[in-house]
């Protein structure tokens, strides 16, 4: 039988999941590899410190064998040039605006509805935020993967992650296609678009397990046992799906950084265990850890019905700060009532684009709206000319035209920047 080449890590520590003093599997040594091949955190290793250590004293590295360094560096180069360019725009030259308007006393607790993975933004404009907490369909994504991926299949996935995420890190916004696509990449895109945005922050990693929410809403970090189990439930629909894409290769349609063939949602090709994960990270340099969740759900009205173990976890935050961009304009829709009551129910403070709550919502639950740049209209035709459409078009009618430097999130019909804070009235 013919020995394939795996991808040879060498690292001070074991790369497998261990038990964290809290409780469940810390994934971090699967985290740190990849922050460093997926993320390009480093320019020849990531810092392996544990949590708490200064990452400026001497720190364990993980490095990788010069058979895979060409392939990664090409990676690294293409990711590098984005996010160089990415950092200059918004955490540079748009810092005074988030500096200006983003009030102080704005709660620390973030939660960010539709937000698949865009940690980076969260992170552009609460960069103090002490927790973050995403939500959208996509799920996690198993970090396990990495280190046991051939060349040609670690190629293939970097590939597919440069596509699949490229709009992120470019403008802060990316396609439901090229969400959906990720959860069929051997690496976890969920994950490693957590993990870009650590680094394009100028955080990284100290943690990251997986948990579920029980019936009361309160977090559950899962165990091995959880995952074993899991895995042996979902493992044949795994390997049908993995089969099914196997074949999609061999057909050539899907080539290279091409990984986009027109689809409708896609299941991912990963137990459901890594759903949901959490990410505790710290600036470089510094102590100070916080957390970032990502939590896997459907936020329309029936489902919510069924599984409101997600509106009770995040009622228990009380007062947070809400940011939705990009969110389809599934907020105008009737079917998605419930998720946005608990936003005009919780806001102390909220930034979107014109796909957050309507003024006519905000109105009647005693808010006020401030808007900056131009709106026209609706970015996707099928919400153009409707009732919602309308009131976003007379709300910036009504105010003084406020500048907005910047895209962050949908732009309108005309390809205009605008941005809406959401905040109750004094």
């Amino acid at each position: 039988m013919r020995t394939v080449a795996r991808l040879a890590v060498i690292a001070v520590v074991a790369s497998t999941a261990t038990a964290h003093a809290d409780g469940g599997l810390d994934f971090i040594d699967d985290a740190k590899l990849l922050y460093r091949v997926a993320a390009c955190g480093g320019s020849d290793a990531a810092s392996t410190g544990s949590a708490g250590a200064s990452s400026d004293a001497k720190a364990e590295r993980i490095s990788i064998d010069s058979k895979w360094q060409k392939t990664v560096d090409k990676h690294c180069k293409a990711i590098n040039k984005k996010l160089t360019a990415f950092r200059k725009q918004y955490f540079e030259k748009a810092r005074e605006w988030f500096t200006t308007n983003v009030p102080s006393d704005a709660p620390k607790t973030v939660v960010y509805p539709f937000g698949g993975g865009d940690l980076i933004s969260a992170l552009v404009a609460f960069p103090d935020a002490t927790e973050i907490t995403t939500i959208s369909l996509e799920l996690g994504g198993d970090p396990r993967r990495l280190k046991n991926l051939t060349l040609k299949e670690l190629e293939v996935s970097l590939g597919g992650l440069r596509a699949e995420i490229g709009g992120l890190i470019s403008v802060g916004s990316n396609t439901t296609e090229n969400l959906s696509q990720g959860q069929h990449n051997e690496l976890p895109a969920q994950v490693s678009s957590f993990l870009m945005g650590l680094v394009a922050g100028g955080y990284e990693p100290v943690s990251m397990r997986y948990f579920k929410l029980d019936d009361k809403g309160d977090v559950v970090y899962l165990e091995k046992a959880d995952i074993d189990a899991q895995d042996a439930i979902d493992s044949k629909k795994i390997e049908k799906t993995k089969k099914d894409r196997a074949k999609a290769y061999e057909d050539g349609n899907l080539v290279g950084e091409n990984l986009q063939p027109k689809h409708d949602w896609q299941s991912p090709n990963f137990s459901l265990a890594f759903s949901n994960v959490e990410i505790q990270y710290r600036k470089v340099g510094e102590t100070t850890v916080r957390t970032h969740r990502h939590i896997g759900w459907n936020l329309g009205d029936a489902w919510l019905k069924l599984h409101p173990q997600l509106i009770r976890h995040l009622e228990k935050k009380g007062d947070v700060t809400m940011l939705v961009k990009g969110a389809s304009y599934l907020l105008w829709k009737s079917n998605f009532s419930r998720v946005r009551e608990y936003i005009l129910d919780n806001l102390a403070w909220m930034l979107s684009d014109s796909t957050g709550v309507p003024p006519s919502y905000a109105k009647s639950a005693g808010m006020v709206q401030d808007t900056f740049g131009i709106y026209g209209g609706a970015f996707l035709p099928d919400s153009q000319g409707t009732k919602h459409d309308e009131e976003f078009i007379e709300l910036w009618k009504k105010q003084k035209k406020k500048k907005l430097g910047f895209r962050f999130g949908y732009v309108d019909m005309n390809k205009q920047a605008h941005l809406v804070i959401t905040r109750p009235k004094k």
